[in-house]
């Protein structure tokens, strides 16, 4: 069971943390299956030993996307703030007397929410995920050295498809819009992503058990 996997990263030194990241195409499942191992975990060994940071709250915010030109790109490596999610991470990894807070990603706003989490001082495990955590570009190629495990979430793509054409949808474009985005904007990502599975510690399916 992956929950059994993730209850294994966690120290059993008190005072240390572990951070295991799920890398995956758009709409792969990778943020249900982070919430599932979080909920596992904490059922397991107790509330608040792990916790939950996607990478989504480091969207850069349309006001930035449409002074870089880069709305019709929204969801690109280039349109996240790479060198703060990288902190971000080092402080998880080093800070262990203090709350961390962490931006989060609003779906309904479309924006991103500044210290919309926390990570508690005793939290042992964080599960993050996003598009990028394997890839090599500027910037991203420093996430995975800060990770103790890099899992690759794979999902057949029409799946991810159908599951993308109705967030867009829910997000106020209309069926033509959302289809034109994904068949110019979110194709071109996965096909990146995928690229970067090799570069996972494991390949996994949001339905496995």
């Amino acid at each position: 069971m992956l929950v059994d996997d993730a209850v294994a990263l966690v120290p059993s030194i008190p005072g240390r943390r572990a951070l295991l990241g799920l890398a995956g195409a758009p709409a792969a499942g990778k943020s249900t299956l982070a919430r599932r191992l979080v909920a596992g975990v904490n059922d397991r060994l107790g509330a608040g030993t792990a916790a939950y940071v996607p990478m989504d709250g480091f969207h850069l915010s349309n006001a930035q996307l449409d002074r870089l030109r880069l709305r019709d790109r929204k969801g690109a490596p280039e349109t996240f703030d790479v060198d703060g999610y990288v902190a971000l991470l080092g402080r998880l990894r080093s800070e262990r007397t203090r709350p961390v807070y962490a931006p989060d990603f609003d779906r309904r706003l479309d924006e991103p929410v500044a210290a919309g989490l926390v990570v508690p001082a005793l939290t042992a495990l964080v599960v993050t995920e996003g598009n990028y955590l394997a890839d090599d570009g500027p910037g991203w190629g420093l996430v995975r050295d800060l990770l103790d495990e890099l899992w690759y979430v794979e999902t057949p793509r029409r799946l991810r498809e159908r599951r993308l054409l109705r967030r867009h949808i829910r997000g106020g474009r209309s069926e033509a819009e959302a289809r034109a985005f994904i068949a110019s904007s979110e194709r071109l990502n996965a096909r990146r992503v995928e690229l970067t599975r090799p570069h996972c510690t494991r390949v996994v399916s949001p339905r496995d058990p």
